[in-house]
């Protein structure tokens, strides 16, 4: 695939028309104008496992934890029968993370990205992330996961935008166990881009690797999936 005269690592075939797009508050960077937005799955694509089981496992420790998935053993149950992944991920909210002050969650994600991410992130992805980078794309890390722990992957990364599920707090900035959005996967994806790009947003490029990527996916030019497998 050529944009521009250059080659794209992904292969396929990409439209030459600029894409609109405006960078988050919170990730920026200096952009051309109207550039192309290319859309990055998290867990599983940037990563090799998922970073919100591993974030509570390495804050509660073993003991701790192993503790806490017994006591997840109902909602385990009740997700066989209903597959609510946004259900059963809001119960190890809960579990783990219950009444935890913002500031401490977030000083928390940025130690764990700080000692973990040479062990979770995918070399030929993170490769790939940074060409599109250089070729001035807007970069959006679009993530099940929530938010406030993929932050300090994102911004390390040198991502535009993140997009992710929004962890509920109390009015004393409190953790809930609870979720203050939708839980970002599958449809919830595309609306999340909708809302931020513009209703008419296709992308220049998606990668994911599970059946919650695919609606991301298909409304990008170059669908990318399952294509990166280096491992740490």
């Amino acid at each position: 695939m050529r944009i521009g005269g250059r080659e794209s690592p992904g292969g396929g075939t990409m439209g030459r028309r600029p894409l609109k797009g405006r960078a988050s508050s919170d990730f920026t960077s200096d952009l051309p104008d109207s550039p192309p937005v290319v859309a990055f799955d998290f867990d599983g694509t940037l990563t090799v496992r998922d970073s919100f089981t591993s974030f509570l496992k390495w804050r509660a420790g073993g003991a701790r934890y192993n503790v806490g998935l017994v006591r997840l053993t109902p909602s385990v149950l009740t997700y066989l029968v209903d597959h609510d992944r946004g259900r059963i991920k809001a119960a190890a909210a809960r579990e783990f993370l219950y009444g935890i002050p913002r500031e401490q969650l977030e000083d928390d994600a940025r130690e764990f990205a700080k000692q973990c991410a040479q062990d979770l992130l995918r070399a030929d992805a993170v490769a790939t992330f940074r060409w599109w980078r250089q070729r001035g794309a807007v970069t959006a890390i679009v993530t099940a996961s929530p938010d406030i722990v993929v932050a300090p992957f994102a911004k390390a990364l040198g991502a535009d935008v993140l997009l992710g599920t929004h962890l509920a707090f109390d009015e004393r900035g409190r953790v809930t166990g609870a979720f203050a959005s939708a839980n970002c996967r599958g449809d919830e994806k595309v609306t999340r881009l909708k809302a931020h790009f513009g209703d008419d947003i296709r992308l220049a490029a998606a990668y994911g690797d599970t059946s919650g990527d695919k609606a991301m996916l298909s409304i990008a030019e170059e669908k990318g999936y399952r294509v990166f497998k280096s491992k740490p």
